[in-house]
């Protein structure tokens, strides 16, 4: 090395080639050889009498081999071509589940098949059935291979379908998604130095795959198709909750909810807990269809940090970046940045909904309903935020750049912040967007649009007004401060 190449230079040279000093950072813990590397032993879970005929259960005859892998120092578990029916599986340190191609995990639809655990769900800390492949306090541990984690999720879509018209005919919509337990394919929990890479994740009966309280977590590869055989509801694609050092990078999510999602727990409980999610990179995915191409919240108690999103392409997606939380959150989101993003038949590009369904953020317990059907979460859930202001999330140091949209449906921001918090600091530069409508920036504070673009797609009413590329004035600001807008012409 030439010794006059200074760390400064380095790192003009990692911005030239597009790489931050975040991405190099967690590209040389990840793409080391030895990164959650396993002893080179195998378990084949047939030899534990696992059958692949998608009729027996194999939750025990798999598990058994987990158990005897991690009893031997660790080994890689191998499940083989076939469908293995299993209810939850609890995997161990220096341990690694490879799933062959052709091989199948697939969820059986019994509720005592998944024992209850301790974890966090939505945002809160409760007790939930545990996932079909649970990774908790652990560390040294990946789950590999070409094969399918089927979560056979249609049992838990209707449950879920049908306890929610009670429940909201009984005031507890809020309460629906914390009752119905429905169980997740792949739970990362409190755990250290993890690999998921390669497989498909199919049928989610709820959120896909959690990353939460963990480090050092890398998803590569990982496919997502939520919506085969229907619509499961709140049907998320890969989830990084109050946790650090992660990359998900090279995955394919097509789902029912957000796609690509950044938490960090809910309300009262969430900052009682105050861990945020920080130093984390979403790179070279597709999103098809679902919520959000990329989503921050509803759940942002704990903040967020240090968070970097580029290469991403959305087909079809609802919205492409999209903030959600609530008054009763809190929660600093900064320094955040966004990059090359390509959207195509998206709904909204950009969206800032903090009233994040009013019936589902801000619960309380009807009058009526007896004190004998309480839930011991339903406590924590209504527990009040004090004093109210430390509910009120702040949003600052927002950055996008190299952001195309084309055959958007709506309008490109539909953005409301708060009165006494706006939005502030968001800087965008080099954003093109095809769309029939500008769209409102409310309660916002020190934007700027460099080179920033809406071409005005659809037939020209007599209501409209001529627009050129020095009418800055089609997107409505209301309570507004230090905001650029946009050049606006007409296809």
């Amino acid at each position: 090395m030439d010794p006059s190449h200074t760390d400064s230079d380095a790192d003009s040279d990692a911005r030239a080639r597009g790489d931050s000093p975040l991405v190099r950072r967690l590209e040389e813990t990840f793409y080391d050889d030895d990164f959650a590397s396993v002893p080179d032993r195998e378990f084949d879970v047939t030899e534990y009498g696992a059958v692949g005929d998608g009729e027996e259960r194999c939750t025990e005859a798999i598990q058994s081999a987990i158990d005897a892998a991690a009893d031997a120092g660790g080994g890689v578990v191998a499940i083989p071509e076939g469908t293995y029916r299993s209810g939850a599986l609890f995997l161990a340190s220096d341990v690694e589940l490879r799933l062959d191609d052709g091989a199948t995990l697939r969820a059986i639809q019994d509720d005592d098949a998944y024992p209850t655990t301790r974890t966090r769900v939505a945002g809160i800390e409760m007790e939930w059935p545990a996932a079909l492949l649970t990774v908790s306090e652990c560390e040294n541990v990946r789950i590999t291979g070409e094969g399918t984690v089927d979560g056979n999720g249609e049992y838990w879509w209707r449950k879920f379908n049908d306890m929610r018209g009670e429940y909201e005919e009984r005031g507890l919509r809020w309460a629906v998604d914390y009752d119905c337990e429905r169980v997740r394919p792949i739970v990362v929990y409190d755990s250290t130095d993890v690999r998921l890479s390669e497989f498909t994740v199919k049928r989610q009966g709820f959120w896909a795959v959690t990353m939460t309280y963990s480090e050092r977590v890398h998803v590569d590869g990982v496919t997502v198709r939520g919506n085969v055989g229907g619509y499961g509801p709140s049907t998320d694609g890969i989830n990084t909750d109050s946790s650090r050092d992660v990359l998900v990078e090279h995955c394919d999510v097509d789902g029912n909810d957000d796609c690509l999602c950044i938490k960090a727990g809910r309300d009262a409980d969430g900052l009682r807990v105050d861990r945020p999610t920080e130093n984390v990179v979403y790179r070279h995915c597709i999103t098809r269809e679902g919520g959000g191409l990329v989503t921050i919240g509803s759940e942002t108690s704990g903040g967020v940090r240090n968070l970097e999103v580029y290469d991403i392409r959305g087909e079809g997606t609802d919205t492409g970046i999209r903030f959600k939380s609530a008054k009763v959150r809190g929660g600093l989101i900064e320094d955040v940045r966004f990059h090359d993003l390509e959207m195509d038949g998206v709904r909204t590009v950009f969206e800032w909904n903090l009233n994040w369904h009013p019936d589902y953020s801000y619960p309380t317990i009807p009058d009526d309903v007896p004190e004998s059907a309480y839930q011991e979460h339903w406590e924590v859930l209504t527990e009040p935020v004090e004093p109210p202001e430390r509910g009120v999330p702040e949003f600052r140091d927002i950055t996008v750049t190299d952001l195309t949209a084309t055959n958007t449906e709506g309008a490109v921001w539909d953005v409301t912040g708060y009165p006494e918090r706006p939005i502030s600091d968001v800087h965008l530069e080099n954003v093109a967007a095809d769309a029939p409508a500008v769209g409102t920036i409310e309660h916002a504070t020190d934007w700027t649009m460099t080179d920033v673009a809406v071409r005005l797609t659809g037939e020209e009413t007599d209501a409209d007004t001529s627009a050129t590329a020095d009418d800055r004035d089609a997107i409505e600001c209301r309570d507004c401060r230090n905001v650029d807008r946009p050049i606006v012409e007409r296809l």
